[in-house]
């Protein structure tokens, strides 16, 4: 009767729901030597199985679930999640400031790249003839303050049309003018290397005014003038870089032939 019911317990046992399983009490495994509680077991294993089986509410995919149910055995919390497609191909802040810029207007663009041109052109001809020119730098200087009105100056024509966004209250149109006061601040000082540090400060305050309290200009706008900034404040502070640097070496020069 053992050997035979071996095989009836596997076939029931594989044909049965897990929780079936577990609800075999262990007193019943402690009469395994009678056989007439072993026959009683088979018989009530059997029924119930022959039970389900027949049940038109299980189907044989969802027995076959239960079945997998029973005997797997890993954590669903700790299979490998893949990452989604959306996350892979998000292109990153760089390649998003990149299209933002070329779907800038052209004239817009063309027009903020060749306004440029004098604040790079200042250092990079220093640089390349080895000599410091303070009539050069002046004027950079005086064209950096010029920009740095004009941009204080556009908060005003952006605030004060009736359907702006942006309202004509003190903090646009009084903040307008900081920008401008530290310009007229940077032609006062003597030295070229005080007035550089003036308008790069002037210019990080009219990049903060534009790209944080002003939300609403468009993000073409917004990269437009991160790109201008960064080009004038590296401009402005390489010139007073190569005129602490220019000056040393004409000092050095004199005190060598002196001596």
């Amino acid at each position: 009767d053992k050997a035979n019911m071996f095989p009836l317990l596997q076939r029931c046992c594989f044909h049965m729901p897990f929780k079936l399983q577990k609800s075999t009490s262990p007193r019943l495994l402690l009469h395994g030597k009678n056989k007439t509680t072993w026959s009683s077991v088979g018989l009530c294993l059997q029924r119930d199985a022959c039970h389900l089986s027949r049940s038109p509410s299980l189907n044989p995919a969802s027995v076959y679930a239960t079945k997998l149910q029973a005997f797997h055995t890993s954590l669903p919390f700790l299979k490998k999640k893949t990452p989604k497609e959306s996350e892979t191909k998000d292109p990153g802040v760089l390649q998003r400031s990149m299209k933002s810029l070329k779907d800038s207007p052209k004239p817009a663009l063309y027009l903020s790249l060749a306004g440029l041109i004098p604040f790079a052109s200042v250092p990079l001809s220093i640089a390349v003839q080895g000599t410091y020119y303070p009539e050069l730098a002046f004027a950079q200087i005086t064209y950096g303050a010029v920009t740095v009105s004009f941009l204080g100056g556009m908060r005003w024509g952006f605030a004060l049309p009736e359907n702006s966004p942006a309202k004509p209250d003190w903090l646009n149109l009084a903040n307008s003018t900081i920008p401008p006061l530290l310009a007229w601040q940077a032609l006062l000082f003597k030295d070229i290397t005080h007035g550089a540090i003036m308008l790069v400060m002037a210019l990080g305050i009219a990049l903060h005014y534009d790209v944080s309290l002003l939300p609403t200009y468009p993000r073409w706008f917004k990269v437009l003038r991160v790109v201008g900034t960064l080009v004038m404040v590296l401009s402005l502070l390489a010139t007073a870089v190569l005129k602490t640097l220019l000056e040393n070496q004409l000092s050095d020069s004199r005190n060598k032939c002196q001596n």
